[in-house]
């Protein structure tokens, strides 16, 4: 049993961090009484924008292949003390700046900020891919959905930005 507690809580911490961001996210887009409007729906979003019930399935499926990549690295790099430790931290750094995006667009309505940060999270996202390659080339290779993701995720941030600066930063 103990050979499987690392994987689970490799898999499950970054599904925390999006758990806790989804509150945030939540609270601005769905409204509190019936025929209100959110802020968020009040943007003015491009037409490619995929439809709000698809971002949960998508971010635990991309967490939980994460958070696997990132355990394939502690196991085979020796853990926080081997050559996984550089590895890891990035993966650290991509975690908390994912986690931290939620907030900045959401609760701040900080469109340029959210920009300029999901723009520092593509770059930690290529530097744990880099290093994770070095441990284990698989686990860099599970994280490519994750920057698709991400690089579409931060093209839409872009457009809403662009379109909504009357209403933000």
């Amino acid at each position: 049993m103990a050979n499987y507690l690392k994987p689970v809580a490799a898999i499950l911490l970054p599904n925390i961090g999006g758990y806790l961001g989804s509150f945030v996210t939540r609270a601005q887009t769905r409204p509190s009484k019936p025929g209100e409007i959110t802020w968020y729906q009040a943007l003015k979003k491009p037409s490619f924008q995929p439809p709000s019930w698809l971002f949960p399935p998508v971010w635990t499926g991309l967490f939980c292949s994460m958070g696997y990549a990132s355990y394939m690295v502690y196991r085979d790099g020796g853990g926080f003390e081997g050559e996984a430790a550089l590895p890891l931290a990035c993966y650290g750094t991509s975690l908390v700046l994912n986690w931290a995006w939620s907030p900045i667009f959401f609760k701040y309505k900080k469109l340029g900020l959210a920009f300029a940060e999901i723009l520092g999270l593509w770059g930690s996202i290529v530097a744990t891919m880099a290093s994770f390659y070095q441990v284990n080339p698989t686990a860099a290779y599970i994280l490519i959905p994750y920057l698709g993701w991400v690089s579409f995720a931060s093209v839409i941030n872009f457009c809403i930005w662009r379109n909504n600066k009357d209403r933000t930063d």
